[in-house]
């Protein structure tokens, strides 16, 4: 089965989604710019006296772990109830989950005080989310995970969201449901930010997409699609991992749905 890239690329032109995200310092710019270049409008507002104010007007929530402190937890939870107080979805990227007992109870905290509807983490994140032992070195996935459909679908149960655990075949999960997608290429995972891209991506696709769960489908396959794209040459040569992701950004701009469309189906329900 494939989503229907036709009806999400549709939807995201006509609402523009605006996505306020709280994001790691390291990728600020490249998130801002994949939510641009997918159709929607970034705002990266911060501070705990703007955001809920902010929220409120938005179509999309993105809380990414990735480098934040004690004052920045208690924001993202301001930004979440505003959420919820608003009917905005909130998409959590729980970025080092695994790593260290501190990021541990932040997603904890997020995860329980929060009506999450996409979480965003690679293989580890999802795992260690699950309660399982996982392999993550500072941000990175770096264990063996032949039981990751299995974790995502539990993580999902527990939290009412829609899983997206990725790595080189993507998972996607529901409680009830779990599907793996093929799409994407090795070179996404050369340079830093392609997980926090993927973030936003959620984020975009959810602010527009009225189903969470063909948001999240649909963004997945949209998302690797452009890395595919990106790796033919479609956007212009280049010759490493640095020139990569300035074809990878043209990609996500360049994107329609009849490009984002593989001509074989990508993506199996395993249950």
């Amino acid at each position: 089965m494939n989503p229907d890239l036709d009806g999400a690329f549709d939807a995201i032109a006509e609402v523009s989604p605006l996505v306020n995200c709280i994001t790691n310092a390291v990728t600020v710019n490249d998130v801002a710019n994949a939510a641009l270049f997918w159709g929607g409008l970034p705002v990266m507002s911060d501070d705990e006296n703007d955001v809920v104010d902010m929220v409120a007007g938005a179509d999309g929530l993105l809380l990414n772990m990735g480098t934040t402190d004690e004052q920045g937890v208690e924001t993202m939870l301001a930004a979440g109830r505003s959420a919820m107080d608003h009917d905005v979805p909130i998409v959590l990227d729980p970025v080092g989950v695994g790593a260290t007992p501190a990021r541990d109870e932040t997603a904890g905290r997020l995860t329980t005080d929060l009506d999450i509807a996409v979480i965003n983490g690679n293989y580890g994140e999802i795992t260690a989310l699950a309660g399982e032992t996982a392999d993550v070195r500072g941000v990175e996935s770096v264990g063996d995970y032949s039981e990751i459909a299995r974790d995502a679908t539990a993580v999902a149960a527990d939290t009412g969201a829609v899983v997206v655990a990725s790595g080189a075949t993507d998972v996607v999960a529901t409680a009830d449901r779990a599907f793996e997608i093929e799409a994407g290429h090795e070179l996404m995972g050369q340079f830093v930010g392609t997980g926090c891209m993927q973030g936003v991506t959620q984020a975009v696709f959810a602010g527009a997409v009225t189903d969470t769960l063909d948001a999240v489908l649909a963004g997945t396959l949209a998302y690797g699609r452009a890395g595919e794209r990106a790796a033919a040459g479609a956007y212009g040569d280049f010759e490493g991992p640095a020139s990569y992701r300035t074809a990878f950004l043209d990609a996500i701009a360049g994107l329609d749905a009849a490009e984002a469309a593989p001509d074989e189906e990508r993506i199996t329900e395993l249950h």
